[in-house]
């Protein structure tokens, strides 16, 4: 719907009250995140190789900046090498499993 459009159809009284509803509500982008995150996990547990992953993927794998994801993040020590070079493999080898060399 074009912007006039809703302009000519919605109030400023009725905007003031969407407003107040959506902020009322605490629903928004993390709940769209959520309903993408469910599709992408069908998706990718209807190509899942069984054999590799035994677990089935969920809506959460998909939302990286999810509270939950990140609080089990948190909870984990990090890995710190005293070679400098190593520490920059094993991080390029972390976020890029298939990366030669």
């Amino acid at each position: 719907m074009p912007v006039r459009e809703l302009q000519e159809r919605v109030t400023s009284a009725e905007f003031v009250e969407y407003m107040a509803l959506y902020q009322i509500d605490g629903r928004g982008p993390h709940y769209d995140d959520l309903r993408a995150g469910t599709i992408a996990s069908t998706i990718a547990n209807v190509h899942r190789n069984e054999k590799v992953r035994r677990e089935p993927f969920d809506a959460l794998d998909f939302i990286p900046w999810n509270d939950l994801r990140r609080e089990a993040a948190k909870a984990q020590e990090p890995i710190l090498l005293d070679d400098p070079d190593a520490q920059a493999e094993l991080l390029f080898s972390t976020m890029f499993p298939t990366r030669n060399g």
